[in-house]
């Protein structure tokens, strides 16, 4: 097999904890505080870790650089935005049920539902765990012990019909349902309104995770919908099939949060996005379950109640179970990559590839910073490692005349037969060749793919020292892209010194999706906060102008965030 080459049904493209036969879930519904962090992204026993001569490590076995030396990251960090490892904002312990406000109780409610979930809880923890999701400012509040209102009781239901008695019996009490699944929502959809006084119910939907059926035939899976992304990934691959649909939060984010955010997922180039897959939903209401009797590929007669309920972000009702295509795993996956001498260069080549329509299953192109970073992640592998950096980087530079500090990256995931990714393969690096593009190899394409799995975890580091970061994106036409970046980076940059930030605000980019039309632009906005008297309100300040800009750009509010 070429370098590079994987078989499908023994290497799966999502992260390593998605592919271990071992793990029969990604967390235990009942209570997925034993297993992820309360107060940060991702497993507890993950994430990156700072020793007394401050130098980083990579905790736990999960992930590609577990358990490696990360020796570049700090002198990156320290340089580029100004971290200080004397400064420290460590979080604040996990709370005990002393610590948060007691529940405002419904006992005929509770007495209603007691017999249609697997559990019911008031316990501090489990409240706080469902308080929030995954944006900057629920993250700090957290860290800083300033949570607002929590939910009154978190219910856990079984199955669909459970879903419809506990809707039914918040109706008939007027308590206010927020539905739960994976908790990685970060459009602030799972944050209790701070002046309800009326009972709230977190209803965490993750007990409901089966493979309900795999039709073969038709080739479709039906689920319900708490069932997490890398699980059904799992059993799927197991009988031959996969969803394709891969979204960066895939090792937490459950089918139904797909469908509520309207979600969009690296390969969708292949696999298109979350509403390209959908063919069948049940959907709990105040009124009653919708659902079409219907399930062939498509349909003319009036609007499609898919398309409302899609993007809904639980505001309409509760989804219990969905219907999505599959195909047969690909037999061959290979990595790839590409480095341009800057951005513009890159996004060039991009539409070029899009206007082709020949995009691979994922491409994506970085930035200098997000190239930077990437290095910066890298581990120490040795003097070997190290000779064949140095040599590559010289030929960029010396030979090809390559600025480091300018020069662009694409990463490349390409699925099919043989036979299929030789022709991708030579379209691709073709077309770069024409923008001045040269091939970066498959071991940094596969690194740069499975490191989207391991950067999230880089906020909480971040958080540890004095930085707050956000990450969004915007869907823009192509004449737009090259200006929207420079517009947002600018406009950053001005808000910065209004709010008389010391250090840089550092906003970096990479264009994540193509469509014939336009692509999809997703940032990373960091600042260092020391001195700050109000750190959050000025973050939030600077993103608004942010977003602000994108909309005055010709950008959306959001391509698949919500």
């Amino acid at each position: 097999m070429a370098e590079g080459a994987r078989r499908s049904n023994e290497n799966s493209s999502a992260p390593q904890s998605s592919g271990k036969t071992e793990i029969e879930r990604a967390f235990p519904p009942l209570s997925r505080q034993d297993v992820l962090k309360w107060n940060g992204w991702g497993y507890r026993d993950s994430g990156f870790r700072v020793n007394e001569k401050d130098v980083v490590s990579f905790a736990g076995n999960r992930y590609m650089i577990a358990g490696r030396t990360l020796p570049r990251i700090i002198p990156f960090m320290q340089e580029k935005i100004g971290l200080d490892t004397e400064l420290k904002s460590f979080s604040q312990p996990p709370p005990t049920n002393d610590d948060v406000p007691k529940p405002i109780r419904n006992a005929n409610f509770e007495s209603a539902v007691a017999d249609s979930c697997v559990k019911l809880s008031h316990d501090g923890l489990d409240r706080i765990m469902h308080s929030h999701g995954h944006t900057c400012h629920e993250l700090f509040a957290l860290r800083t012990g300033k949570w607002g209102r929590l939910p009154d009781v978190v219910i856990w239901p079984k199955h669909h019909q459970q879903v419809v008695t506990i809707v039914n019996a918040a109706m008939d009490n007027n308590v206010c349902l927020i539905p739960f699944g994976g908790g990685t929502n970060v459009s602030g959809a799972l944050e209790c309104p701070v002046k309800e006084t009326r009972t709230i119910c977190s209803l965490d939907l993750t007990a409901m995770d089966k493979i309900l059926s795999i039709d073969e035939k038709n080739l479709t899976v039906t689920v319900e919908a708490g069932i997490i992304g890398q699980d059904m990934e799992r059993q799927l691959r197991t009988k031959g099939y996969t969803c394709g649909h891969e979204p960066d939060s895939i090792e937490f984010s459950s089918v139904g949060g797909w469908v509520a955010t309207r979600s969009s997922g690296m390969k969708k180039n292949i696999y298109g996005n979350i509403e390209d897959l959908v063919v069948h939903m049940r959907f709990v209401t105040p009124v009653g379950t919708i659902e079409k009797n219907f399930l062939g590929p498509r349909n003319s007669v009036g609007p499609d109640i898919h398309h409302f309920i899609m993007g809904s972000e639980g505001t309409l009702g509760v989804i219990t179970e969905v219907t999505m295509r599959i195909r047969p795993l690909p037999p061959i996956q290979r990595y790839g990559s590409i480095v341009f001498k800057d951005f513009n260069q890159g996004i060039d080549f991009m539409r070029e590839v899009a206007r082709q329509r020949c995009a691979p299953a994922s491409i994506r192109l970085m930035d200098n910073d997000q190239f930077q970073m990437g290095q910066a992640l890298k581990t120490n592998h040795g003097m070997v490692s190290s000779a064949v950096d140095w040599i590559k980087k010289q030929y960029l530079t010396k030979f090809k005349r390559f600025d480091v500090d300018k020069l662009a990256a694409c990463t490349l995931l390409l699925e099919g037969t043989a036979n299929d990714v030789a022709v991708q393969e030579k379209t691709i690096y073709s077309i770069a060749a024409q923008f001045g593009g040269i091939q970066g190899g498959s071991e940094n394409g596969r690194y740069g793919y499975m490191m989207t799995f391991c950067v999230a975890y880089v906020r909480d580091l971040g958080f540890d020292y004095c930085f707050l970061s956000e990450s969004f994106e915007t869907s823009v036409p192509w004449d737009r892209v090259a200006s929207l970046i420079q517009n947002v980076r600018d406009r950053v940059a001005r808000e910065g010194e209004r709010h008389r930030i010391t250090f840089p605000v550092v906003t970096t980019a990479r264009v994540t999706q193509t469509y014939d039309v336009g692509a999809c632009v997703y940032f990373y906005l960091v600042f260092n906060y020391t001195g700050i008297s109000d750190p959050l309100g000025a973050f939030s300040a600077i993103e608004a102008a942010a977003r602000d800009e994108i909309l005055a750009s010709g950008g959306s509010l959001s391509h698949h965030h919500g």
